[in-house]
């Protein structure tokens, strides 16, 4: 019997060949790109990652493909638009992947003939009405979309359920929100929750007077049937499907709502087979200006998600619809807990200000427990914005970056009001030595691959204006810019250095490049040279160039300082910073135990500004089976502390800094970055020193016999006797002066073979 033919083949040196040339790439686009959690990856069976949110178009994918492939060795097939599918370049590579296409309604719109209105909409919103309509031409088909004129970046849009003539149809839902209620009726008496207020006073409940409708676009109704067999086929096989529920890429600070699609396949995989063991992992694409180049991100995983059976048993009886629904819900929990979303820009460019006043030691932080102060800020904002403490610092804190905008320095250029001034020339001196140095490192690239610079502007911007006025959710169209800045530079980049290439073996052939190449040197191998020549002199371009801009950012707040009143006006700004972040660590201290219930236990940074006479003393009441199974950072204990704790989770020692144990130079040991849980390498001494040894107490145990009671409280002495040894262990390395991160240390050969 002939083998059946995948719907979408991954071949795999094809996915391994095409994903390493674009490494390349994405090595050069991004400064910092950090995995976190990658060991909550399956290393087998069935998997569909969800990510969000969709920031960079075709670029996200690739991150996602590169950090699965290097951290759990597993190649994902990802759901492509169809009509990226078309591209010329684009199309073959993600076939080659393995890319599953998908055809999206809203891609396919087009201009509908007339207007259309509401003729009753507190009534019955459901029901359509056109002037000059052709409702029963090809123009609309059921189970299509109306589409509304987009408002404030987003359009509106409703599915078709039933024609009833060329000028009236009916809607399987009504339009939601006040925009596209006004946009259909033409009244302004419309509150933030959709609801006509005016209409029995004024006694109109139809459309306003006069009103003439409003233009609109229609799209055709998708048949996904292939896309959800190829899914089905993918996850039977055991492989692994990427998906970005949100629908299409955007440049927004919050998530889109979620497509059904990623719930049903996840529920239609397990109703045929209920024994593949699916799991669905959450992935948080965490940018720092995305569009930017040289720019850094986060990749998240969060704790793989288990459809419960009762779902699956719902959507098997036909209950789909609420099935669909829970899971959904369950999946944007999921990507909440590995995203940073806000309410809009302004509220998260906030967030980042708090974020850099709560560090006022100015200690650099690794990116995710940035990312992961970011979110729990934005968590912590979100739910006390209107308490008048927080109304009062939001003030404060826009007052300090309008000043700072208007002096055109940055936050932590602040700092340069503490130097003397025979300090700040002399740095001023040094750095614009260190300028000129890298100038000359800089320019011959520059100019060698400054065609290259100019085509990826120019284009990324032409290709952002027409994405954005495609799209119905882009705001400015930035998430489209990252992917062909890459784009143009993989295609025009080889072309450019292949045409140096051809110039100087010309020149070489022509007169030895006026004589400086010696005659026995043949001409394949100055082609040999050149290739190797010009990408090296780009690259070292890059490098240069990237130190030289922090330079040059650096140099307006020394010139500032030079100048009296600038300085004091420095000076002042300084003195308010410090006061913006006592008050930012006085909030936060405050309100961070009430909203999270690690605060205590598990610390980023330490507040500066309460000291404490009395040193801390190590607390050994902590369970060994909890510190065993602890999923995050486990919270220092100094042996002298002078500061109190301000945290927000995650670890630091109150010093403001990690202990050496946990120093940056090896993040990998670190809980909130490491891509293994912290316990792991302390994993067999805990068993060893724990509960574990003598075997871990289920929940729910049978103990109705005597032989039970007695296997239970054998396992208490047990417990109880390794802790006391845990307990002396301490002791003898606190006498001896010792101090850690955290109150185990591997022990055994196994423990030490792990570190």
């Amino acid at each position: 019997m002939a083998r059946r033919k995948e719907l979408a083949p991954l071949t795999p040196w094809a996915y391994d060949f095409i994903l390493w040339s674009f490494s390349l790439l994405l090595d050069l686009f991004f400064r910092e790109v950090h995995p976190r959690g990658s060991w909550k990856i399956p290393k087998r069976g069935p998997v569909i990652f969800v990510a969000a949110p969709h920031a960079n178009q075709f670029v996200d994918p690739l991150l996602l493909m590169r950090v699965v492939y290097l951290e759990a060795h597993r190649r994902i097939s990802n759901l492509i638009a169809g009509k990226s599918m078309r591209r010329k370049f684009v199309g073959p590579c993600a076939r080659a992947a393995g890319a599953i296409p998908v055809e999206r309604a809203l891609d396919s719109t087009k201009p509908g003939s007339g207007t259309i209105y509401l003729p009753d909409p507190e009534n019955d919103p459901t029901l359509v009405r056109g002037i000059g309509t052709k409702f029963n031409s090809s123009e609309v088909q059921i189970g299509g979309l109306l589409v509304l004129p987009s408002v404030k970046g987003n359009a509106a849009n409703a599915e078709i359920f039933e024609v009833h003539g060329p000028e009236e149809l009916k809607l399987k839902k009504g339009f939601k929100g006040s925009d596209a209620l006004e946009q259909m009726t033409g009244r302004s008496d419309i509150d933030v929750n959709g609801n006509f207020v005016d209409g029995d006073a004024k006694g109109c409940k139809g459309p306003a007077q006069g009103f003439q409708g409003t233009k609109y676009k229609t799209a055709p109704k998708v048949d996904q049937t292939k896309v959800y067999d190829a899914v089905f086929e993918r996850l039977n096989a055991g492989g692994c499907c990427g998906i970005f529920p949100e629908g299409g890429s955007h440049d927004r600070t919050e998530l889109l709502p979620l497509k059904a699609g990623v719930a049903i396949m996840a529920l239609g995989a397990l109703a045929a087979n209920p024994d593949c063991d699916l799991k669905i992992v959450p992935c948080g694409m965490n940018y720092f200006h995305a569009h930017k180049f040289r720019s850094r991100a986060v990749i998240e995983f969060g704790n793989p998600v288990e459809v419960p059976p009762e779902l699956v048993g719902m959507y098997k009886r036909g209950e789909r619809r609420d099935s669909v629904g829970q899971l959904l819900d369950i999946i944007y929990q999921a990507l909440v807990s590995v995203t940073v979303t806000s309410p809009d820009y302004d509220t998260l460019m906030l967030i980042q200000a708090v974020r850099r006043l709560y560090n006022p030691t100015g200690k650099k932080l690794p990116l995710p427990m940035v990312v992961e102060l970011n979110r729990r800020l934005v968590k912590g904002y979100t739910y006390y914005k209107d308490d008048p403490k927080i109304l009062n610092l939001k003030k404060s804190v826009l007052d300090y970056n309008k000043q700072l905008w208007l002096l055109g320095i940055r936050d932590h250029q602040v700092e340069y009001a503490r130097l003397s001034i025979p300090r700040v020339i002399f740095t001023l001196f040094y750095r614009l030595g260190k300028l000129a140095v890298m100038a000359i490192g800089t320019l011959p690239g520059l100019v060698l691959f400054a065609p290259v610079f100019v085509a990826t502007k120019m284009i990324s911007i032409k290709k952002s204006r027409e994405a954005l006025a495609a799209s119905t959710v882009k705001i400015q169209g930035r998430d489209v810019m990252a992917t062909w800045k890459l784009l143009v530079a993989l295609a025009f980049a080889p072309i450019l250095y292949v045409f140096y290439t051809i110039v100087l073996t010309w020149w070489t052939y022509r007169n030895r490049v006026n004589g400086y190449v010696p005659e026995w040197v043949p001409l394949w191998i100055v082609v040999l040279l050149s290739m190797v020549f010009f990408p090296s002199i780009t690259f070292a371009a890059l490098r240069f160039g990237e130190t030289g801009m922090d330079i040059v950012k650096s140099m307006r707040p020394l010139l500032l300082s030079l100048f009296p009143s600038s300085s004091n006006t420095i000076y002042k700004l300084r003195e308010k910073r410090t006061e913006l972040s006592a008050q930012v660590t006085e909030v936060i201290n405050t309100f961070g135990p009430e909203m999270f219930d690690d605060f205590d236990s598990t610390r980023i940074i330490a507040n500066p500004f309460k000291e404490s006479g009395t040193p801390a003393t190590p607390s050994h009441r902590e369970p060994i089976e909890e510190a065993a199974l602890q999923d995050s950072f486990r919270p220092t204990s100094p042996r002298r502390v002078n500061t109190a704790d301000a945290s927000i989770g995650g670890g630091s020692t109150a010093q403001g800094h990690l202990p050496r144990n946990e120093s940056f130079g090896n993040l990998g040991s670190i809980g909130l970055f490491a891509t293994r849980p912290p316990s792991r390498s302390r994993s067999r001494s805990s068993s060893n020193s724990g509960t574990s040894r003598s075997g871990a107490i289920k929940g729910f145990s049978s103990l109705n016999s005597k032989a039970g009671f007695d296997e239970v409280s054998k396992k208490i002495r047990g417990a109880m006797k390794e802790r006391g040894k845990e307990r002396t262990r301490r002791r003898s390395e606190e006498g001896w002066g010792l101090t850690g991160s955290g109150p185990e240390t591997p022990t055994s050969e196994e423990g030490k073979k792990e570190i």
